[in-house]
């Protein structure tokens, strides 16, 4: 009888230490999102979302202060409506800016705010159209090389027409 007492609490602590790890390895991955805090959901208009994913963090000034909720193409206006979900509390003016931005040099996308200075706050289900896109990594280096490659013929193209002549 003792035996299985003692194998009842072994068993139980054994299932509260595996929830526990699966709890924070939720948390950790951003992939657990607990707030009981009141929101509500605005929707920014981006021309490129980059690698950006439904559940990621808003932030403003390095802190988070919502969520991407939900990542659909506009086929209307050929853009993504990436809609956010704001905490209450985090009241931003009607000009504010959203960017997409990533953390650390190749770390995850994340939604960042500049406030403006408009004196209205926005409203639940405003729509945000002043945006900066996801900077793609793949199109800067194109935009470099391409700009390299054009370097050589302009310097080329002026020494060689006076070394030509002789």
């Amino acid at each position: 009888m003792q035996s299985s007492v003692k194998d009842v609490w072994v068993g139980l602590f054994v299932l509260l230490g595996a929830l526990a790890l699966l709890f924070l390895s939720l948390q950790s991955a951003n992939l657990l999102q607990l707030s009981w805090q009141p929101t509500y959901q605005v929707t920014a208009r981006f021309d490129n979302i980059g690698g950006l994913r439904a559940g990621a963090t808003v932030r403003s000034a390095g802190v988070a202060v919502g969520r991407v909720q939900e990542i659909t193409f506009n086929d209307q206006t050929f853009q993504a409506d990436v809609t956010l979900v704001l905490e209450q509390r985090y009241a931003f003016p009607r000009d504010s800016s959203f960017q997409i931005l990533t953390s650390g040099l190749l770390g995850e996308q994340y939604v960042g705010i500049v406030p403006g200075g408009a004196d209205e706050n926005l409203a639940d289900g405003a729509t945000i159209t002043l945006t900066q896109s996801a900077i793609v990594l793949e199109n800067l280096i194109g935009q470099f090389l391409f700009n390299r490659a054009a370097e050589p013929e302009a310097a080329a193209g002026g020494g060689e027409g006076g070394a030509g002549a002789q």
